[in-house]
């Protein structure tokens, strides 16, 4: 798959607040820190290409927004990303993710716009899956500088560049998926927030501060299947 056009917006987070919002599982979620902090990410962006390995796309599945709210967690040891949302505009991609990855996936309506002159990314998304509680975004951003790559030992590097997701079963037992791709080709990053409902729906918003801002052109991704973690 590809992924274009990404926003990485970050906040740091008390990370007892964080904590409280993750699932019991088997094996554990052990929140990953940052200077002591954990940390909140929401990335909205666009995928294409998606298809499994060999096989071509399934009509309805090979191209949609997607827009995740995600943490960092480590279970066993290994460091990964945990989503507590990942909204989509593919009804059907919704539901083979959910039941393939078991990964919290919702119904939303999103529009992605390209604003000249630019290079502006407008994204609205605005979630209509049923009991999937409210959840709202609207942000303009814009790249700013040259791409570079994140250096090991920085906040940069430790936010982006996360090979590994998590994801729990209906009875709590948490499965691994091992994701290949270069270090992504990272830029500095402007954004206007509009609406920013993200995180209510799990009992709490967002700190009152500007967000940590880097922003992705493009990346092609290698995502395996989920194995027991």
């Amino acid at each position: 798959m590809r992924w274009s056009d990404l926003l990485f917006a970050h906040w740091p987070m008390d990370p007892a607040l964080v904590r409280a919002a993750l699932p019991k599982t088997s094996p554990p979620l052990e929140l990953d820190l940052w200077e002591g902090s954990a940390w909140l990410g929401i990335v909205p962006f666009r995928m294409s290409g998606i298809r499994w390995r060999w096989l071509p796309p399934v009509p309805g599945t090979e191209a949609f927004p997607e827009l995740n709210v995600r943490t960092y967690v480590r279970v066993n040891g290994r460091p990964g990303v945990w989503f507590f949302s990942l909204d989509a505009s593919s009804k059907l991609a919704v539901r083979v993710a959910r039941v393939t990855f078991n990964l919290p996936y919702f119904d939303a309506d999103i529009s992605v716009e390209s604003l000249t002159p630019g290079p502006w990314t407008r994204y609205q998304s605005r979630r209509t899956h049923r009991g999937g509680g409210e959840a709202e975004l609207e942000v303009t951003y814009t790249p700013q500088g040259d791409p570079f790559e994140a250096a090991q030992g920085t906040l940069e590097n430790w936010l982006t560049e996360r090979y590994r997701l998590f994801a729990a079963d209906r009875n709590g037992r948490v499965r691994r998926g091992e994701i290949q791709h270069v270090p992504w080709p990272l830029q500095r990053a402007t954004a206007h927030f509009g609406t920013l409902n993200m995180t209510r729906w799990l009992g709490w918003d967002l700190p009152d501060q500007p967000p940590h801002l880097l922003y992705a052109r493009e990346l092609s991704v290698k995502a395996a299947r989920p194995v027991a973690a």
